[in-house]
This record gives structure tokens, C-alpha cells and sequence, in this order.
């Protein structure tokens, strides 16, 4: 009897996006296309760009360092300063125009004709329209499987502060915290008084973090009782920043290159478009003129708000203690289970952006170097977490053990960081799974919990027919 050979089954990995943490999706994506088991799967990267455009990347862009470095080309754009744009901060292009911009690098490909090019589809979006919601409504509306976690957990799981209140009222512990509005802030002329308010409600130090951000994106901390520290650390948190006549007239025109190229970057400045009052901003160069012209009338401080800045951020207190994540997979159905805990060992060094992508600032320890009984507490909070939020199939949670040994949980994320030195393929290890054979686990229990829900069913249904 001739042996039946199926085909390997299309997965389209999605990667880039709109939100801040786009190159960490980049990198994240070509790593997923790279470690798919090809007896299986057939990886067709998908570039998500920031205007929302779906496109069918072509390979060999796949291997840049960024996504700045090739989209939108540096041969098709002009650059101030040799600063490089993302492709939001391109104005004054006609849509024909901006189709040679994708035509460049691949093929746009519409939401409807997804069938046509994938299977199904593996997320490795982050943010606002990644791991909001955003996508697996879509993905569910054409009816296409998907890895990861449904709708109503991935919301819950980018959005800080409804997020810290459903734990709060399922008995989880949470740090005191105030919820601070865009609004509220810029009407606020006392902001001494706000101050003094925030630190008798969470106490010194604190945290002050966005609201739907991740990747430690708009993260500080707040060390002293000091108007000024507390500025700039709600104004990183908004993405909004101040400029003052008297810094402009002091910069040199390699000062004002350093601010612009900072700038631009969405990952540590508030990056473009941006407003100043009325007046919009796309690129360093109409800001420069702008500001050059402003400041020769105007003594006063400009304020600079990313057309995108948060519109709430939250302010909590500072939990003293030891960091860890740990994954939590889902067997089956009902049934999830919490990996061994790694312990991020940063000494005095802030987890923050750099300390989390960059080799060699943070070591990471697994498991926890704690006794079993401790393990075993954190994993089944952690457990217990992914099923109030009802995740399926994955998830990272992150955590802390204070110096009282209590467990605090935050900032669960239903899509996991797909770089080759994340806790998703470090933890994996632990148990024996190289990142071919996690990935392979993540694409058949996805297809089985698209099937179970009803989502997707005759596809998924046919995927996994294609898997036996």
C-alpha cells in the first residue's frame, strides 16, 4: 500500500507591526521561520509595516539588522542627518508612491485573500494591533487558525490597569497604585501636590509604566522625592517630551543630530509622527525647521506628544525582591503547566529594554535557586493566573518573590518573545524541547484549541489531518 504523503502545511508568520516592540517581532520572526520543522511546515513571513499593510516579504530582507535598514529604503527616501525613517514618518507620497515602497520589499497581500498565501497563521506581533486582540479577530473573522491565545485574553493580557483590578478581585496581590490620565497630567499646574500624592499612596520608590506597552518600553523608575525625576518619568511613560528655549539656544548641531536620531527611534524616544499644539510633525527635518524658527520668537517650552502617546499610565509601588518569568504551556485543554521559574540576576541593573535583548547584561538562572516548596507556589500561581485570564495554549507571566516570600504576578503576556535567547526556548530546554520541536508543540495544540472552540474548525480540522 503506497505510503500517504502530505503536503507541508503553509504558516504564515507574522512579524513588524505597529507597536513600539516591532524589530523585537522582527527578530522574533525570522527566528520562527528559521527553526519550523520543514517536513512539516512551509514558513511564509509575513511583514506587518506600521501603516498596517500586510506584506509577503521577499527572503533575503528577512536577514537585515532592522527594519529601518531596508523599509523604507534609504535609496527612496531622503534622510536628514542620515537619520533613518520608519515608514509612518514618510509624507507628501502618493499612494502609488507608497505601493512602490511595498513593491520594493515583497507583495501587500489583502486580509481576504490571506487563504490564498497561508494555512494558518504564527504570531509573533507584540503591542497594540499584536497582542491585543487586534489580529486574532481578524484572523478569526477569515476564518484562519492561529497560534496563541483568542481574543479575550490577549486584551486582557496587554492592557496593564483593567488587568491589575481582575487580579486584585480574584485574590492575587498587587502593589498599591495610581492610574494617572494624558489629560490629567497636562492640566495639572501643581504637579509638586501630584507628587506628594503619589507617594503617600504607593510610597518611594515607584514605578511609573505604560499602560499597553511591553518590552519594559516606557518603564521608570522613580528613586527621590523630586518634581523634576517624576517629570521625566511620567513624560517616557506618555511619550511626550519638553524642550526649552534655553536647551535648544545651549545644543550644538551635533547636540540637536544626537536628539533628533533618539527621537526617531520608537523604542527609547517618543518617535514620529508627533504634535506640537496644532501643528504635526512626520520627520526630523519639518520638526527642525519648526523648532529652529520657534525658538528665535519664543522663550517659553515646547511640549512634543507622539500622535500614538498612551492615553493612561499607571504608577505602582516598587516591589523589592527577586525577578522571574516563567512559561506556562497548555497540554491539553483545561490542563496547563508552569514550566521551572527563571530568575533574571541583574544586581542593581533595571530590566529594561536593553537588559532584555542585549547578551551579556542580565544572567538568567533556571530553575529559581529556591527551595521546592517555593517552585511549587509560584508555578501554581502562575497556573492559576493563565487561567483567570483563559489562555490557551502558552503564555510568559512575570513575577516577583518579595523579601517576606510573597508572590506578586504581573504583566502576563499571551505572546511570548520568539528571539533564540528568550525565556519561551531557554525554559523549553529545561525540558528537553529544542525550538523546532516547541514550535511544532505550539502549532498542533493551537490547531486542536482553534478546533475545540469552534473557530476556525474546518481548517485547523485539515491542518491537523495534514500532521498525523
Amino acid at each position: 500500500m503506497a505510503t500517504r504523503v502530505h503536503m507541508p502545511i503553509k504558516v504564515g508568520v507574522f512579524f513588524g507591526g505597529m507597536s513600539r516592540e516591532r524589530e523585537i517581532s522582527f527578530s522574533g520572526g525570522r527566528t520562527v521561520c528559521d527553526h519550523l520543522d520543514r517536513n512539516h511546515f512551509m514558513p511564509v513571513p509575513i511583514f506587518v509595516d506600521s501603516l498596517g499593510n500586510f506584506i509577503l516579504l521577499d527572503w533575503k530582507y528577512l536577514y537585515q539588522g532592522t527594519i529601518r535598514e531596508f523599509y523604507p529604503s534609504v535609496t527612496d527616501t531622503v534622510h536628514h542627518w542620515n537619520i533613518p525613517l520608519y515608514i509612518e514618518s514618510i509624507e507628501g507620497y502618493s499612494s502609488e508612491q507608497q505601493e512602490q515602497f511595498v513593491a520594493s520589499i515583497g507583495s501587500k497581500i489583502e486580509p481576504a485573500r490571506f487563504k490564498d498565501h497561508f494555512d494558518m497563521a504564527f504570531l509573533c506581533l507584540h503591542g497594540p494591533y499584536g497582542e491585543d486582540g487586534s489580529i486574532q479577530g481578524l484572523l478569526d473573522w477569515y476564518q484562519i487558525p492561529y497560534v496563541g491565545s483568542s481574543i479575550l485574553p490577549a486584551a486582557l493580557g496587554v492592557h496593564k490597569i483593567f488587568q491589575r483590578e481582575l487580579l486584585r478581585h480574584a485574590g492575587f496581590l498587587v502593589p498599591p497604585s495610581v492610574v494617572l490620565s494624558q489629560q490629567k497630567w497636562l492640566d495639572t499646574t501643581d504637579k509638586e501636590a501630584l507628587l506628594e500624592h503619589v507617594i503617600a499612596t504607593v510610597g518611594l520608590p515607584f514605578v511609573v509604566k505604560s499602560s499597553t506597552q511591553g518590552s519594559s518600553i516606557g518603564v521608570s523608575i522613580v528613586q527621590e522625592n523630586s518634581v523634576s525625576a517624576f517629570e521625566t518619568a511620567v513624560h517616557r511613560s506618555f511619550f511626550i517630551e519638553t524642550l526649552t528655549h534655553e536647551t535648544w539656544q545651549q545644543w550644538s548641531i551635533e547636540d540637536k543630530k544626537k536628539w533628533l536620531y533618539t527621537l526617531t527611534d520608537v523604542r527609547e524616544g517618543i518617535g514620529f509622527p508627533l504634535c506640537i499644539g496644532k501643528h504635526l510633525f512626520y520627520t526630523p527635518r519639518s520638526l527642525l525647521t519648526y523648532l529652529e524658527n520657534y525658538f528665535q520668537t519664543h522663550q517659553d517650552t515646547c511640549l512634543l506628544v507622539n500622535v500614538c502617546a498612551e492615553e493612561n499610565i499607571l504608577i505602582e509601588a516598587f516591589v523589592a525582591g527577586r525577578e522571574f518569568s516563567c512559561i506556562v504551556l497548555e497540554a491539553e485543554k483545561g490542563h496547563p503547566i508552569a514550566l521551572s521559574p527563571t530568575e533574571m540576576l541583574k544586581e542593581s541593573v533595571h530590566f529594561d529594554y536593553r537588559a532584555k535583548y542585549l547578551p551579556g547584561i542580565v544572567r538568567k538562572q533556571t530553575p529559581m535557586d529556591l527551595t521546592a516548596t517555593m517552585l511549587s507556589e509560584i508555578r501554581k500561581k502562575t497556573v492559576a493566573l493563565f487561567k483567570l485570564l483563559d489562555c490557551q495554549v502558552y503564555a510568559r507571566i512575570d513575577g516577583f518573590i518579595t523579601n517576606a516570600n510573597e508572590i506578586i504576578l504581573n504583566d502576563p503576556n499571551t505572546t511570548a518573545g520568539m528571539n533564540p535567547s528568550s525565556f519561551l526556548f531557554h525554559q523549553a530546554a529545561e525540558i528537553g524541547l529544542n525550538p523546532t520541536q516547541l514550535l511544532t508543540f505550539l502549532i498542533q495544540r493551537s490547531l486542536q484549541a482553534r478546533k475545540e472552540a469552534h473557530r476556525s474548525y474546518l481548517a485547523a480540522r485539515a491542518c491537523l489531518e495534514r500532521l498525523v
